[in-house]
């Protein structure tokens, strides 16, 4: 009998991937197309639907065939997907009555700062983990409703369905006989209970979202459904599915309290797992599912940095410094032994634990003789410090869950970076485990949909395929490390506007 393979779908912000992996973790082909972005109009983000689930069905084709296996060979597929994107279709035709509205979309930012001078936050808090922001689905469902002429009647008749991207995905893989989402997706809507796991009564009625718009809720790995045999050939059941960040913290192993992990991106997500205690944060985090498996939640900690690789492609393009990262890095490492220029990157505001939208980016601590190369330091370290910020955020939220043995384990863009790593470790002063293997996300969802389709027995079993890390303990002294950060929070102080 021939090895059971695992296609993982990836349908990222900016493009859509599929890679194949063996039972063992590892990739043996993969493929991606890019996607449009549409921007209508100042903070507005947007996805044409269709485009979506025809690169879905484009890439999961091209992988199988680059793999130059049969078909028959793959077992299961795995769903993994950006957030808080959400798109309503029309239940008969299949067809989205406007285009998906992006997580990075802020037009419902009026209606989310009305909920809160209205007192609504704290509520909001306490049933769904989140903040009012207009990143998360639930004010986007409510716009669309109200913006598009007869949606909300239409919704009440039962005519329209709504979900984020691996619900869309699903549907129409399914021929529309699946309507669902797992917990992970279903706690980034601001309409789900996340201790209860249910959609919540309460946030529907304040967002005025009908519950028949709603997908069904179930299990990281559970059954999905079968794509139709049309589309590739042969009915693969779906088995598994989560959001993004969710399933890169399972394909990074993390499986118990204390383990957490960060992907370095344009932003840094960072994700600390807190097991079956949803911990209401005080420093401005948000709690989330980190995965409901056999009807076990487990829940995570997360932290959002919004300018992360995008510092240093600031400084590619705004600084006309050519070479990509690793020009910036080589400059970088030549930089002036205690230069004093910190940078804060709040190009579009500051994120966790700060979240002061209107605070903007600033160099400090220039001198004459500063260059090119201390600059591109302090953007690295801009990196590691906000990433300090997150650490002792998660810190005072779970201590219990924050133990002595934690490390950091990266992936994404700048963890290709054995420097930055080593950099990240000594400002952080917590050991940083580099992934040797960078696709954690499409990794995550493989692993899921092989615990929903029997390949692996256990959540243990599945993570013990997760790749191997590189080491980092931090190198630099408690001195300098609380030097570098008692300057970083001196400047994030003069670039705020809150607080």
């Amino acid at each position: 009998m021939a090895e059971p393979l695992i296609l993982a779908l990836d349908q990222g912000t900016t493009s859509t991937r599929a890679i194949l992996f063996d039972a063992q973790g590892r990739a043996l082909a993969e493929a991606g197309r890019p996607l449009e972005q549409f921007y209508p109009a100042d903070g507005w983000v947007e996805h044409d639907a269709n485009e979506i689930f025809a690169t879905s069905v484009a890439v999961m084709a091209e992988a199988i065939a680059k793999s130059g296996r049969p078909i028959a060979d793959v077992t299961a597929i795995g769903v993994t997907n950006q957030r808080e994107t959400v798109v309503i279709w029309d239940k008969a035709t299949g067809e989205p009555i406007h285009r998906a509205i992006v997580w990075q979309d802020r037009r419902t930012a009026a209606t989310c700062e009305r909920l809160r001078h209205a007192g609504h936050e704290p509520r909001v808090t306490e049933i769904t983990g989140l903040l009012l922001d207009p990143y998360f689905s639930g004010t986007k469902i409510a716009w669309l409703l109200g913006d598009i002429p007869g949606a909300r009647h239409r919704a009440q008749a039962g005519e329209l369905l709504v979900g984020t991207m691996d619900s869309w995905v699903i549907w129409k893989l399914t021929g529309g006989k699946v309507h669902a989402t797992d917990a992970t997706n279903a706690s980034r809507t601001l309409l789900f209970d996340i201790k209860r796991q249910r959609w919540s009564d309460e946030m529907l009625a304040l967002l005025d979202v009908p519950a028949a718009l709603l997908p069904q809720v179930l299990d990281c790995a559970a059954d999905y459904g079968e794509i139709d045999a049309a589309l590739l050939g042969r009915a693969i059941p779906i088995r598994g599915v989560a959001g993004d960040q969710q399933a890169a913290l399972m394909g990074q192993g993390c499986i118990a309290p204390g383990e957490m992990k960060a992907t370095y991106g344009t932003g840094c997500f960072m994700l600390l797992n807190t097991g079956e205690t949803a911990p209401l944060s005080r420093a401005k985090l948000l709690t989330t599912v980190a995965a409901r498996i056999n009807g076990r939640t487990t829940y995570a900690l997360e932290g959002s940095i919004f300018i992360a690789g995008a510092a240093l492609q600031w400084i590619n393009e705004g600084l006309n410094v050519p070479g990509g990262g690793a020009a910036i890095e080589a400059l970088a490492q030549g930089a002036k032994e205690d230069h004093g220029v910190v940078m804060v990157p709040a190009f579009t505001g500051l994120g966790a634990p700060w979240w002061d939208a209107e605070a903007r980016g600033a160099l400090f601590g220039l001198t004459r003789d500063t260059t090119l190369a201390e600059i591109s330091q302090a953007a690295f370290d801009a990196c590691a410090l906000q990433t300090r910020d997150l650490v002792e955020a998660m810190r005072a939220d779970a201590p219990s869950a924050f133990g002595e043995a934690v490390e950091i384990r990266i992936d994404g863009g700048m963890s290709r970076s054995s420097w930055f790593s080593q950099r990240l470790a000594d400002l952080t002063g917590v050991p940083v485990g580099r992934a040797t293997y960078q696709e954690t996300t499409a990794l995550g969802a493989a692993l899921f949909a092989g615990l929903g389709a029997g390949v692996y027995a256990t959540v243990e079993e599945a993570a013990a395929s997760r790749p191997a890390t590189e080491r980092h303990d931090p190198k630099l002294d408690g001195h300098g490390r609380e030097a570098a950060y008692a300057r970083w929070l001196d400047a994030v102080a003069r670039v705020r506007t809150e607080g």
